[in-house]
């Protein structure tokens, strides 16, 4: 097994943990205010990564703490307008909006990395473009608010999804994962200020057991696993994993929230997977093993 290919199985487990992450937040949403979850969620999630971290964070330099301020800013502006975008959409369009990221990293990663997308990459985007308009667009093809918002933040996790290619081969990654999570964490914060919030304190089971899933596994295990895997892979391969992660938020909401697809989104995931096994498969090996088995005459 390639380090690529361990690399992308690592990534796709974080796409099915991201796909359930939109539930666990739908949930938390009901008892608190955005920033105020925001900050809960990534503060939290920074103490958890620091103390198990803590050789990593003694490694600390000027390079670490600069690249991953710069991402923990793209990445507080994701989650900032895909969460108030929950606010007013589904959990499972959301997380299709949100799969939108995976036409945009290897158009701008051919600007900013120069980086040339290979052929099966371009065909893979072209079915999750497809497969994404299925999924988000009603019949009078037009977005409601909170999608516009949540195309937003669809945005900004494509930037992420570069920048952390770019620098985490230059510092050590799972430092750098544990300044964009704290990042978050602190401009949430003053988030909740600026916005005129209430800071609460959530109270109940169901709401700490969403918020601490959501901090221990989607965004300290989920964020510290993409920095050290994307080292292994491009940019490209990532976001097409990635665009996995709609297909994973409408299978948990069916299951937790009872949302159910509509035969024109059941279409639009299936060609999003599409998009993925086209890229991510090796065709022309499978092509040459098949030809071995064929008996010769």
């Amino acid at each position: 097994m390639t380090k690529q290919l361990k690399a992308d199985i690592a990534l796709l487990i974080v796409t099915i943990i991201w796909g359930s992450s939109f539930v666990l937040t739908k949930n938390a949403l009901d008892y608190l205010p955005t920033y105020n979850f925001l900050a809960i969620r990534f503060l939290l999630a920074a103490l958890l990564s620091a103390v198990i971290f803590q050789k990593n964070m003694r490694t600390i330099n000027r390079d670490t703490l600069k690249y991953g301020c710069i991402i923990g800013v793209i990445l507080f502006l994701g989650y900032a307008f895909q969460t108030v975008g929950l606010n007013y959409t589904t959990a499972s369009k959301s997380g299709f909006i949100t799969g939108f990221s995976v036409v945009i990293v290897p158009i701008a990663s051919a600007f900013i990395l120069k980086q040339k997308p290979h052929k099966e990459a371009v065909i893979g985007v072209c079915f999750a473009i497809v497969g994404l308009g299925f999924l988000t667009l009603n019949s009078s093809l037009t977005l409601s608010i909170g999608d516009f918002y949540t195309f937003i933040g669809a945005l900004m996790f494509a930037m992420h999804i570069i920048t952390v290619g770019k620098y985490t081969v230059k510092v050590d990654s799972i430092a750098m994962a544990v300044i964009q999570i704290a990042m978050v964490g602190i401009l949430s914060s003053f988030g909740t200020f600026i916005a005129g919030e209430a800071t609460l304190i959530p109270r109940g089971f169901d709401v700490w057991f969403s918020i601490f899933i959501l901090a221990a596994l989607a965004t300290s295990g989920a964020f510290i696993v993409q920095n050290a895997m994307q080292k292994f892979t491009s940019p490209t391969h990532t976001a097409l994993i990635y665009a996995g992660e709609p297909v994973f938020a409408a299978l948990f909401a069916f299951l937790m929230l009872g949302e159910i697809l509509s035969p024109q989104g059941i279409l639009g995931s299936i060609l999003i997977l599409s998009g993925m096994l086209i890229s991510e498969l090796d065709w022309k090996a499978l092509f040459k093993t098949y030809k071995k088995k064929l008996p010769s005459n």
